[in-house]
């Protein structure tokens, strides 16, 4: 991870007794509690002031089109300043934004410009925040207790998703929706307040680099260098715009006209919702050695709910397959987290979060666009057929990787960081180079 002629500095004290886990699990509790019932509140509220299926499409892409535009961006602010610092000000770029929307929708004020603009502005936080928080837990445990804090971080992550997503449908039942999106504008401040107490005087003090230009290509030095890494970036490329399009596209559709509607597709992922659950206690106690290698098998899983809709499997079968893909993929990310934790410099893990998390979502928007056409051209099942195959495909590609198949866990981690000047290739010499 270093150069050769690099000569280490001295390794970071140790975090006292967790803190910062626990305030960074908590402040995420609280936040995903808030926005996944905002997330519902948000399409609520573009219905109620007066707009259609397609203005709803619109307000979710304003969210998603500033992610995508910022996060890289965002990845090399928060190596290049206190990872805290960023987090508070994105919290509060969040809370500032939903607090308005939820004004102008109490008020029966809000125009389709507006939720736009405002859902921008918390697609733009995410984009910032999302780097620098990876970048935090990952610096917030030690090698021993890594993978286990992160088992049950993503653990506490899906839980908080699962309920706040059940709250806020309740909560909209009752109430009207800008009072959802009220109670997410709090979410956001007191989290902010959690993160503003992060000691990071275990994180060494960043050196003057070349600029945010300098900082960017550094991390990309950084994935290439990997063949593990930029290798698994790609896979996830594929096989995110895959399961999304399959997911958000073509699994509605197939309940309203084979399973008899809604309902039925909302128990198949809540199945997954549990999965996920389930996946994260296993890796609480699991310890696979060969970290991309499980990780990677376990991948597999997730053509099946796209075969599983061609099919169309009953819905008992459905819940099943969803129920193994949600244990499957908790496998991969925790194994993924593991990997990045073990082998990326810590000055660094925030750009490396940032192209990970860009390569994940970039063709994300092409591939919900080109389900409809291609739905039309070849049909729907085929289409489903075609989704499950590219899964599988990428991911047999994958494991001809030298790198994903050897990567092993390290019985201790002890990471150090040490410096490099601007612009510095990673070390090509490296015995093991991964990507999680």
């Amino acid at each position: 991870m270093t150069s050769a002629s690099a000569a280490p500095s001295p390794a970071p004290r140790s975090l006292p007794a967790g803190r910062n886990f626990g305030l960074l699990t908590a402040a995420a509790i609280i936040t995903s509690l808030g926005t996944n019932g905002a997330l519902i509140a948000a399409a609520f509220a573009v219905l109620q002031s007066g707009g259609d299926g397609g203005d709803v499409g619109l307000v979710a892409a304003a969210r998603t089109a500033p992610l995508v535009l910022f996060l890289l961006i965002g990845g090399a602010v928060a190596d290049r300043l206190p990872r805290h610092r960023v987090m508070v000000a994105a919290n509060t770029l969040n809370c500032v934004s939903q607090a308005v929307f939820a004004w102008l929708v109490l008020t029966g004020g809000a125009e389709l410009w507006q939720m736009m603009l405002l859902t921008a502005l918390c697609g733009t936080g995410q984009a910032f925040f999302g780097p620098a928080a990876e970048g935090m837990l990952m610096s917030s445990v030690d090698g021993e207790q890594a993978a286990r804090a992160f088992a049950f971080f993503r653990m506490s992550m899906h839980g908080a998703a699962i309920g706040g997503a059940a709250l806020g449908g309740a909560m909209i039942a009752a109430m009207d929706p800008g009072w959802v999106l009220a109670i997410d504008a709090a979410a956001f401040a007191v989290a902010g307040v959690l993160r503003a107490f992060l000691d990071v005087s275990h994180i060494p003090a960043r050196l003057p680099g070349g600029g945010l230009l300098a900082d960017l290509r550094e991390g990309w030095q950084e994935v290439v260098g990997r063949p593990w890494l930029w290798a698994v970036v790609l896979q996830f490329s594929v096989v995110v715009a895959v399961v999304g399009a399959a997911e958000a596209v073509y699994g509605p559709l197939v309940a309203r006209d084979e399973l008899g509607g809604a309902r039925p597709w909302g128990f198949a992922l809540a199945a997954f919702g549990v999965g996920t659950l389930g996946g994260a206690l296993l890796m609480m106690r699991w310890k696979p050695r060969r970290l991309l290698l499980a990780g990677t098998l376990c991948v597999f899983p997730l053509a099946l709910p796209s075969a599983g809709l061609a099919i169309p499997l009953p819905v008992a079968g459905l819940c099943a397959v969803m129920f193994v893909t949600g244990v499957a993929i908790e496998v991969f990310g925790v194994s993924w987290m593991t990997a990045l934790h073990q082998e990326i410099p810590e000055e660094k893990l925030s750009r490396v979060a940032a192209y990970d998390w860009f390569g994940s979502v970039a063709m994300v928007p092409l591939a919900t666009a080109a389900a409809g056409p291609v739905e039309t051209l070849v049909g729907r099942s085929e289409a489903l057929w075609g989704c499950a195959a590219l899964i599988v495909v990428v991911t047999a590609g994958v494991l001809l990787v030298p790198d994903v198949r050897n990567l092993t866990r390290h019985s201790t981690v002890a990471k150090i960081s040490v410096p490099e000047p601007a612009g510095a290739s990673p070390d090509a010499e490296s015995p093991v180079r991964r990507l999680g």
